[in-house]
């Protein structure tokens, strides 16, 4: 094997062996790439670098991301979560398993919202869990389902992952939205499945919210709650995804109007202030700055392993793999899942899907398809355990008596149902497809 492609295999392995000494995601990347590349090539190879890290920061379409990150933080900041949880819960209250209901709904609500999962899972275990528990509501069961609605984020648009995928894959942000939202809404509807059939096979782990605590809201009452704060948030969401699919606006453009938008809500509820806004515009400061500092060192980490002739390891590791084509999309995402136990969406993503993608783009196949099929799997990464993002923004917010055990075995059913979701996708490739050929994108 000659001398580049071994420190190839090298810098991989010593990147997995800094991430498990404990070094930051961005130190990894950027020190096995300027450490391997300088032994492969000396400084020549770098010179490309401050051309790729221009492209990033000035990238229009990532501009997106700080946008909309800061429109899913002033939504959750702003107790629209909260509100929309209680609302909702009272409607679906009769049913056993209402609750549970109420909060995969309101997980599809805010992962169209923000698509940021920490903020989706943090607030729903603060305001959710302990009521759920209250209630008797299993303490795996409960949280599974904040932990599995949570990351509907993932895939819902407009999710971050998507947009960061139409950035690696040369794919329009329009196209994977419209490719997701069907998937998306198959997920969230195979979660509610399960939770009808749970609630009618063991009724004692999901109980009905009492007929008295019902009764003290009216009929009247329930339908004006739900005039006043279901529907903004959700025009809001139509408005920004609509304009996307529809080809009104790029974007970037409607994240800027969803960012507005958020604001506009934020002062009708009465809930705008200084304060509030600092907070926000804060958080979104930190998330953006961290999801675009990954971003720059992964280019080191790329053009290092590209020049060492890492690309050709994984295209003559490929033409081992059975089965074609198809053997070969089964093998990424089989890679993909067992990635996903040790390492967050964002690594995945800029690390191991480029080393694949020459072999896709070779292949033929449709890659608006393969985007939607490696966010799916992506979203599994979050509730797997032990690295399971999800599961940790959960158990820092959980009331001392969930264990972390109990969070291990409520996500299980879960992932198993998000697995389904995956074959499905798979399957049947219209799913993903339909909707982007329907309105021509």
């Amino acid at each position: 094997m000659p001398v580049n492609e071994m420190l190839a295999l090298g810098m991989i392995g010593a990147f997995f062996a800094m991430l498990l000494i404990g070094f930051t995601v961005p130190v990894c990347l950027a020190v096995t790439g300027f450490v391997f590349g300088y032994l492969g090539f000396g400084g020549m190879l770098f010179g490309l670098l401050p051309a790729r890290v221009f492209g990033v920061v000035t990238n229009y379409t990532l501009l997106a991301l700080p946008l909309f990150i800061f429109m899913g933080i002033m939504l959750e900041r702003s107790k629209m979560a909260e509100d929309l949880l209680d609302v909702i819960g009272l409607a679906m209250g009769g049913l056993k398993g209402g609750m549970a209901l109420a909060i995969i709904i309101v997980g599809v609500l805010m992962g169209a919202a923000s698509g940021v999962v920490g903020a989706t899972v943090v607030t729903m275990g603060l305001i959710a869990l302990s009521p759920l528990l209250r209630r008797g509501y299993d303490a795996g069961l409960a949280s599974g389902v904040i932990c599995a609605s949570g990351t509907l984020g993932q895939i819902i648009p407009p999710s971050l992952v998507l947009i960061l995928l139409a950035d690696i894959m040369g794919e329009s942000v329009g196209t994977l939205f419209a490719a997701a939202l069907i998937p998306g809404l198959m997920l969230a509807g195979l979660f509610v499945a399960y939770v009808l059939v749970l609630g009618l096979v063991s009724p004692h782990k999901m109980p009905a919210i009492p007929l008295e605590e019902r009764r003290r809201t009216s009929g009247r009452a329930l339908a004006v709650k739900l005039l006043t704060v279901v529907v903004p948030p959700l025009a809001l969401i139509l408005v920004v995804l609509g304009s996307i699919i529809g080809g009104v606006a790029a974007p970037t453009e409607a994240a800027a109007m969803g960012a507005f938008g958020s604001i506009v809500l934020a002062l009708l509820s009465g809930r705008l202030t200084f304060s509030l806004m600092r907070e926000v515009v804060r958080g979104a400061l930190v998330t953006s700055a961290m999801v675009f500092f990954i971003l720059i060192f992964a280019q080191v980490f790329s053009l290092a392993f590209r020049g060492l002739g890492g690309e050709r390891l994984v295209q003559d590791a490929f033409a081992f793999v059975p089965g074609g084509l198809d053997g070969q999309l089964l093998f990424l995402m089989a890679l993909l899942f067992v990635l996903g136990f040790f390492l967050e969406w964002i690594e995945i993503s800029y690390i191991a899907l480029p080393l694949f993608l020459p072999v896709l783009d070779q292949s033929g196949v449709d890659l608006a398809w393969v985007a939607i099929l490696i966010a799916v799997n992506l979203q599994t990464s979050f509730l797997t355990p032990p690295f399971g993002w999800a599961l940790f923004f959960l158990k820092g917010v959980a009331p001392p008596e969930v264990k972390t055990g109990d969070i291990y075995r409520g996500v299980i059913p879960f992932i198993l149902l998000q697995l389904v979701g995956l074959a499905l996708v798979f399957l049947f490739p219209a799913t993903a497809l339909w909707l982007p050929d329907a309105i021509g994108w």
